[in-house]
């Protein structure tokens, strides 16, 4: 049966500790050639079946010699339903096994990597967790829910000598390869901006009165891990756990990783920018969420602004919002209703018309001295001059699972499209401006011009935020943006410095719940 943390007693869990121990050693001290050598098929584990979970699965069909040997998800409803699923006519994962309890699958014996498809809370821990074990990982995007818990992360890979990937799969395609490359030869002159943009419709999820019930199939002890236990306080425990900070990042860290991720990309910066700002809200309606839905982060760094802008409410409302006209009262019963609707049709996401940058909704612009490269999806990319004309075009698909059991093969990490070194940059961009907005303070549309002023890309991304918010009814006079506090980092450090070092500092990490804690593997305390 699976193990349940309710019913684990410190022996047990010692034991189990024990188990995954042994199991790393015995792994260790094979040859590689007796585990999965060129000719063997890769054994995967597959944790957290749910959205990104059911595309891994598929695209690890996809690879030749790959056999799904286990699932494992905290939920068993999903557990049952995905090893019950038919593809074809067929049953794939009828022989598979299943597991509730991350730290039992580790101990099992088969099992060559896993993939991590879970909420963001519990990525890190999972991961360290893998790699103790032998297990080769392919971890989700952000690889963390904080800085430093992703660099012990990092540490943990080097010290056990394991493939870990990052799911940022648009470093996969040869097309963005191939404009990275040709934008920083120097082919449209020096970039003067990197932008990312995340224009996505996010319906509000909803205002509950009380303590919710946790469903019955999911083990809440596990699915909470290192966060705290705590009350369900939104209608849906799956998925709207994105849009509270304890355990999800917004969507800058959602969605906007991508985007972050391959603006640093063009930008060839390795490490964390010399400061940072963030300027949005949760605006336009009332609800259990607490991170913005309309955000501007700029990242200063030597070679060029990194500029980040997030729209979750659409181009124009299509009715009044009574949120934003102050009738709190019937912005509740307004959004309550409409959350019981999109958990009926089980979106995140509704159809309504999106604004766009220069034809740009999600995706990126490079702006260079002699032009600018546009992305409109994941793996294609568009070259213009500065009259706007059509210099070259990328194009390239996603190889990026394809590339993981590539290098579990080879072994030769280099190779990796999405080494973790640099999902944990690009995730720690994420984390650094919700930082800078959880610290920030509402700031009235004249104070917050006058703040800005100064920043001439911050102020012209912010002005168009702000025209943006008036087409839906979002009065800032009286729901006013937040105003994030300016972070300066420590040169060549994933610390803070100036000003607000010491209110930024603890939030560099986390209080973890016993005994989901993230080992400290770096040597480097925040």
């Amino acid at each position: 049966m699976p193990l349940h943390i309710d019913h684990l007693t410190r022996r047990a869990f010692l034991r189990n500790t024990a188990l995954a121990s042994a199991a790393t050693a015995a792994f260790s001290a094979r040859s590689w050639a007796q585990v999965a050598g060129a000719n063997s098929d890769i054994r995967v584990a597959v944790v957290g079946l749910n959205g990104r979970g059911r595309s891994h699965l598929a695209s690890l069909a996809r690879v030749p010699g790959v056999r799904v040997v286990a699932l494992c998800d905290v939920d068993t409803a999903v557990l049952e339903r995905t090893k019950a699923m038919t593809v074809e006519g067929k049953q794939p994962y009828a022989e598979a096994r299943t597991f509730v309890d991350l730290r039992e699958l580790l101990a099992a014996p088969g099992i060559d990597a896993i993939t991590i498809a879970t909420p963001n809370h519990l990525h890190s821990l999972q991961a360290v967790w893998a790699v103790q074990a032998g297990k080769d990982v392919y971890v989700e995007k952000p690889v963390s829910h904080n800085i430093w818990e992703g660099r012990q992360l990092v540490a943990a890979a080097a010290k056990h000598n394991r493939v870990v990937q990052c799911g940022t799969q648009i470093r996969s395609g040869e097309g963005l390869q191939e404009a990275v490359a040709w934008v920083r030869a120097g082919n449209l002159g020096k970039v003067t901006a990197s932008r990312g943009f995340c224009y996505k419709r996010r319906d509000t999820i909803g205002k509950t009165e009380g303590a919710q019930k946790i469903p019955a199939s999911v083990n809440y002890d596990l699915w909470c891990g290192p966060a705290p236990k705590a009350d369900l306080h939104r209608a849906r425990l799956h998925y709207d756990w994105h849009w509270l900070h304890v355990t999800g990042n917004g969507d800058v860290g959602n969605q906007g990783i991508h985007q972050m991720d391959v603006a640093r990309w063009f930008l060839g910066e390795a490490g964390l920018p010399r400061r940072t700002l963030s300027v949005g809200g949760r605006l336009g309606y009332i609800d259990d969420g607490d991170t913005p839905n309309t955000q501007v982060v700029i990242h200063d760094y030597a070679s060029a602004p990194l500029i980040f802008e997030v729209r979750g409410l659409p181009a124009k409302a299509g009715a009044a919002v009574a949120a934003a006209e102050g009738d709190e009262a019937a912005a509740v019963a307004a959004n309550a209703g409409a959350a019981k609707a999109k958990a009926r049709k089980g979106g995140g996401t509704s159809s309504s018309p999106m604004d766009n940058y220069r034809g740009v909704g999600v995706g990126n612009v490079v702006d260079c001295e002699g032009g600018s490269v546009v992305t409109t999806n994941y793996f294609t990319a568009t070259a213009y001059d500065k009259a706007g004309k059509i210099v070259k075009e990328f194009k390239g698909s996603d190889r990026h699972m394809q590339n993981f059991i590539d290098v579990v093969r080879s072994r030769k990490t280099a190779q990796l499209y999405g080494p973790i070194l640099e999902g944990h940059v690009s995730s720690a961009l994420c984390h650094l401006g919700n930082i800078s907005h959880v610290l920030g303070r509402a700031a009235a549309p004249a104070a917050l011009r006058e703040k800005i002023k100064a920043d001439a890309p911050l102020a012209e991304a912010v002005g168009r935020m702000t025209e943006h918010l008036a087409r839906n009814s979002v009065d800032l006079a009286k729901t006013p943006l937040t105003l994030g506090v300016p972070l300066t980092l420590a040169p060549g450090k994933e610390a803070f410095t100036g000003e607000f070092a010491k209110e930024a500092s603890p939030l560099l990490t986390r209080a973890y719940r016993a005994p989901f804690i993230v080992p400290d593997l770096s040597g480097k305390v925040a």
